[in-house]
C-alpha cells in the first residue's frame, strides 16, 4: 500500500447566517493559499436559512481557484438530467478555460428530506432508480450525444456548451448499493463524514473488489496551533449535537495530530480527505484551513 498521506481538499460550507458569499470567497482564498488540493461545495434546496446554491456559487469561486481540481455536489435525483448536464458543461468550460487539463469534479448524492423532494417535484421513493438512470444520461450529454430517453422524457436532447477537459465523477453513499454504484459509474467513491474505521475498511474492501480504485472521505475538522484548545472546541461542538457526529469522527488538534490521523486513514485505504470546517465562526474556519496546509 502507498504509505504517503492522503491528499487534502476542502468542502466549503454553504450555510451561513449572514454574508454567505463573502465568507465563502474568503475561505476559498485562504484554502488556495494554504495549498489544499481541491475545492468543492454542497447541494441542498428549500432551506430555511441562508444557503449559497451550488452552481452559481461555484462559478464565482472558480475565479479564486485556478490550477487545481474544483467542482460541486449534485443531489442527483432532484435534478433533471438535461439541466444538470448544462450546468456541469458550463462550469467545466469555465474551469478548464483557466485550468486546462485539471479535472472538474462532479459529486453525486442520493439526497434526503421530504420537503426538498416534494417542492422540486421529485419522488423520494424512486431516488435510487433515478440516480442510477441520471448519471449515464448526463455523461452521454456531456460527451456530445443527442439523447432520447423515455424514462426522463428526453427527445434528441443536447448540451451546447461543453468542455473537452477531464471530468471526474465522485459517487457518494455508504450503503452497499451506493458503493457498488461508485465502482460501476464513478471514478471515485465519496465517503461520509460519519463513517467509523470499520465502515471505511469494509467499504473499501467492497469497492475495490467491485473494480473501484480511488476513495475520498469527507471529514469535519477543528484545527489550530493549540491542540488542546482545538480539541476542546471540537468536543464542545459534538456534545451540542454538531451534525449528529461523535467527537471521534472530527479531525481535531494541531497539524501533528492531523498528520497522525491522516496516516491511520491512509492505512485504511483512504486516498483523499475532503475537509469541512466545523468552527462556527470565520476566524476559527480560517485557522483550520491554515493548519491543514502546514
Amino acid at each position: 500500500m502507498n504509505t504517503a498521506l492522503p491528499g487534502i481538499g476542502v468542502s466549503l460550507s454553504s450555510t451561513h447566517r449572514t454574508d454567505a458569499v463573502s465568507l465563502m470567497i474568503e475561505r476559498a482564498q485562504v484554502a488556495h493559499a494554504a495549498g489544499l488540493g481541491s475545492l468543492t461545495i454542497g447541494d441542498h434546496h428549500d432551506m430555511k436559512v441562508p444557503y449559497a446554491q451550488n452552481t452559481p456559487m461555484l462559478g464565482r469561486l472558480l475565479a479564486e481557484w485556478v490550477g487545481r481540481p474544483a467542482g460541486c455536489l449534485f443531489l442527483t435525483p432532484l435534478w433533471k438530467p438535461l439541466l444538470m448536464a448544462e450546468h456541469i458543461g458550463t462550469l467545466a468550460a469555465m474551469h478548464h478555460a483557466a485550468s486546462p487539463g485539471v479535472p472538474f469534479i462532479v459529486q453525486t448524492g442520493i439526497g434526503w428530506g421530504d420537503a426538498q423532494f416534494t417542492n422540486l417535484g421529485a419522488d423520494m421513493s424512486r431516488r435510487g432508480r433515478d440516480i442510477d438512470a441520471v448519471i449515464p444520461v448526463v455523461k452521454a450529454l456531456l460527451a456530445g450525444e443527442a439523447v432520447t430517453d423515455n424514462y426522463f422524457g428526453l427527445a434528441e436532447a443536447t448540451v451546447g456548451l461543453r468542455s473537452d477537459g477531464p471530468i471526474e465523477w465522485w459517487v457518494g453513499g455508504t450503503a452497499d448499493v451506493a458503493i457498488d454504484r461508485a465502482a460501476r459509474l464513478g471514478d471515485c467513491w465519496y465517503g461520509s463524514p460519519g463513517q467509523d474505521d470499520e465502515s471505511i475498511r469494509r467499504g473499501v474492501d467492497r469497492y475495490r473488489a467491485a473494480g473501484g480504485s480511488r476513495f475520498a472521505l469527507r471529514r469535519d475538522a477543528v484545527l489550530g496551533p493549540d491542540a488542546r484548545a482545538a480539541q476542546s472546541l471540537a468536543r464542545d461542538l459534538t456534545e451540542r449535537g454538531y451534525r449528529g457526529l461523535p467527537f471521534e469522527r472530527l479531525l481535531s488538534g494541531s497539524a501533528n495530530e492531523l498528520g497522525e490521523r491522516l496516516g491511520e486513514l491512509r492505512e485504511l485505504g483512504v486516498d483523499d480527505v475532503i475537509v469541512r470546517c466545523a468552527s462556527p465562526d470565520q476566524a476559527g474556519a480560517i485557522t483550520t484551513l491554515q493548519e491543514l496546509g502546514r
